[in-house]
């Protein structure tokens, strides 16, 4: 490890003067140049199971210590590129409760988890190939991280303070990356977590904040319940005579509201909706793909884990009297069996949990034996986490009054936990002045130009869909995810 740039020490040493340069003051000058200008030393990942070769950039993994003794476990990689030079991304999971290593291991990281959950192999489409990836596990009794007296009740603005700190400390851990531009990330949940974040970032001088993007986020509680009516019918899931209720009992005078409408027969028709979209069998974060492992129901046993396991976080997308109810069912269901997970539709976490949990990852991490097995979703997290905004409007337009900052929200557009229609009607309600009329965006695969999906550009800010994919896009569509990805830290037309 080098203990900063090349001739700091040298001009230091010359201010002393020749005759001052002892042995013993060079020894001196080394050791603080390099506590105050390298990356800590006991973070570095020296060796990760899994890869059939070690990886030539840096990678890290530890704690930031926020407040109240809370410790956030973060994993860094440098970039393939020039990590001096290259941006600083954060990348948050949502949930609420959910990992962030979710993204790094199945969606946009330096490697992928193969079924074995053993091996790991690399991803072309790595987005560290031109940025330096922060994964933060957040909030406190996410994944590896925890808190002293493992109280874990919170809510989005104590989040958004304890992921402010958490950065703050990262860019004193890595003080050689406080210059470069820093980027904010995130989806579904991290809808919240990222503006909110963002929010606190940009009034700190010392943090180079130069923008945010949002994928498949929860903008706004009303617009995604809102359009997911209108998604569901319009992509054949209703029944005519449903969608003739709803308009009878939710819409009056060319209106609709399947939100919080107080109507009960409307509201009793936006359940069905909702049953048929989360639980009838179809993927919910991607309406064309298959559940892996089958159809399941709402409980299982997993023989591997030797564990009940969840299928639900779709309820709390949904601010109803559902909601509560099966929230309260949830609560209940730990309460009597703590040995629950907590997994997300159609999805099977068992790879990563096998690999994460595997004694020599965790000791390659240095994750402390006292720290909680890993799971991809805290159900302890999710079930005390309490939603204090109803959208994200004030955030952004705090975000877009500086003219500084770029803003990318992008959808996959067969998502239903966030679909694209409610993203879209947030966008637009931010009353921002177009630049570019919404147009097909391309990228480049084996067969020449592809159409990636749709853009409309604002002043410092783009909507953009990505055709074909899901809620957790760079799965879905790597090569794509990667384009408008590099194009947006560019600051390229998309």
């Amino acid at each position: 490890m080098t203990a900063g740039p090349p001739g700091r020490l040298t001009v230091k040493a010359r201010r002393l003067g020749e005759r001052e340069m002892t042995p013993l003051v060079v020894l001196i000058l080394v050791v603080q140049v390099f506590i105050a200008e390298s990356a800590p030393a006991k973070d570095e990942i020296m060796y990760l199971p899994g890869l059939a070769k070690q990886s030539s950039f840096r990678q890290y993994s530890g704690y930031l210590n926020t407040s109240e003794n809370k410790y956030l476990h973060y994993w860094f990689v440098e970039s393939q590129g020039n990590p001096k030079k290259d941006p600083v991304v954060l990348w948050l999971n949502g949930g609420p409760g959910c990992s962030s290593l979710d993204g790094l291991l199945n969606e946009h990281g330096p490697f992928l988890i193969q079924p074995d959950g053993k091996t790991l192999q690399y991803n072309p489409y790595s987005w560290n190939l031109i940025a330096n990836m922060l994964y933060l596990e957040s909030p406190a009794g996410v994944g590896f991280s925890y808190d002293d007296d493992q109280q874990y009740r919170t809510n989005d603005t104590e989040v958004s303070f304890n992921n402010y700190l958490a950065v703050k400390k990262f860019f004193q851990l890595f003080p050689e990356y406080k210059t470069n531009a820093f980027y904010i990330t995130g989806e579904s949940y991290g809808g919240i977590y990222v503006p909110t974040l963002a929010e606190r970032v940009m009034t700190d001088r010392k943090i180079n904040f130069k923008g945010m993007a949002v994928g498949n986020g929860l903008s706004s509680w009303e617009f995604n319940d809102n359009s997911l009516v209108y998604f569901a019918y319009y992509h054949g899931l209703l029944k005519s005579s449903l969608w003739l209720d709803l308009q009878k009992f939710c819409c009056s005078v060319g209106t609709c509201n399947f939100h919080n409408n107080k109507d009960k027969n409307c509201m009793l028709k936006v359940k069905e909706v909702f049953q048929i979209v989360w639980y009838s069998g179809l993927n919910v974060y991607n309406l064309y793909a298959d559940c892996i492992g089958g159809v399941p129901g709402t409980i299982r046993f997993d023989e591997n884990q030797k564990q009940l396991v969840l299928y639900d976080l779709g309820t709390l997308f949904v601010k109803n009297e559902m909601s509560l109810m099966w929230k309260k069912k949830l609560h209940d269901m730990y309460q009597n069996n703590r040995n629950v997970r907590l997994d997300p539709p159609c999805t099977n976490t068992t790879a990563c949990s096998n690999y994460l949990n595997s004694p020599k990852v965790r000791n390659a991490l240095h994750i402390p034996p006292s720290v909680q097995k890993w799971e991809m979703c805290s159900m302890k997290v999710n079930l005390n986490y309490r939603a204090l905004y109803s959208d994200m409007k004030d955030q952004y337009l705090k975000l877009l009054a500086a003219r500084q900052y770029q803003i990318l929200v992008y959808n996959g557009d067969v998502d239903m936990a966030c679909n694209f229609m409610g993203d879209e009607w947030f966008v637009n309600s931010l009353q921002q002045k177009d630049q570019v009329n919404r147009r097909t965006w391309l990228y480049k695969d084996e067969n020449g130009d592809q159409v990636g999906g749709f853009v409309k550009e604002f002043d410092n800010l783009a909507f953009l869909t990505v055709k074909g994919a899901g809620h957790m896009v760079p799965s879905d569509k790597p090569k794509a995810a990667f384009t408008f990805f590099s194009r947006f830290l560019h600051k390229e037309p998309y």
